[in-house]
């Protein structure tokens, strides 16, 4: 298990080859298993099968080849629904417009995503994450038809391999791992060795070769803004209004 999880990485490119509805549910089963808090199981999946749907999803989302290429093309939502429902059968409303019950709906729904990605890899299956789904989450919100209390988080593509990038280095254990007290005085030496380690992995991988260590493309991503629109489309589907 440890040498599965240790080698994750993204597929684009798939066979041809379906996924019949019951190995889907299958692991989506298994993806259920995973941690929830308070058993709310905050989440849906959407499972776009309709091409013309699918078409859409990719052309909005920015992510044609993985999408229309793939078996299954997964939408993963943070879903406060059900369970809107579920009180209502009692007369009572939930407060579904607090920051802690849309946290709660976002880990709920990433966990529910990473077993899946578990049980799928573990049975031979490729995956890609389509952090794209956020690109314009507006207009696949009514493409997938969720109502207020639900919002699309990522997508999730789904297949048999065709081929497969090499596994990128992460960070040291001792980058993460802290004692008792966070401590950043050791991330000047820790990440001058990664940027070593990350700039010898672009230059030598069989694929998409380019310059420049970790640091350095951390703070090109994240010196711009990016989704500034998030904050108002999540508060107009019912999401963190206190």
């Amino acid at each position: 298990m440890l040498h599965l999880l240790a080698s994750h990485a993204s597929v684009r490119k798939y066979k041809d080859e379906p996924i019949s509805d019951e190995t889907l549910h299958d692991l989506i089963r298994a993806a259920q298993h995973a941690a929830t808090s308070h058993f709310v199981q905050a989440y849906s999946i959407v499972d776009v099968t309709d091409q013309d749907k699918r078409d859409k999803l990719a052309e909005l989302s920015r992510n044609p080849v993985q999408i229309i290429g793939a078996a299954r093309a997964l939408v993963f939502c943070a879903d406060l629904k059900r369970l809107d429902y579920a009180a209502k059968k009692h007369g009572k409303t939930i407060e579904a417009g607090t920051t802690e019950n849309f946290m709660v709906s976002v880990i709920d729904t990433a966990l529910l995503a990473q077993n899946f990605v578990i049980a799928a890899e573990s049975k031979g299956y490729g995956i890609c994450y389509i952090g794209g789904v956020r690109n314009n989450p507006e207009p696949i919100s009514e493409l997938l038809g969720l109502p207020d209390h639900v919002i699309p988080l990522f997508g999730l593509t789904l297949g048999v391999p065709d081929e497969a990038n090499e596994v990128k280095p992460r960070l040291p254990v001792e980058a993460i791992l802290h004692t008792n007290e966070y401590d950043e005085v050791k991330y000047e030496q820790i990440l001058s060795e990664y940027d070593d380690v990350i700039r010898a992995y672009y230059a030598n991988r069989s694929t998409n070769n380019k310059s420049g260590g970790w640091t350095e493309g951390m703070a090109d991503y994240l010196s711009k803004p990016r989704r500034a629109y998030m904050m108002d489309f999540v508060k107009s589907k019912g999401f963190l209004q206190k």
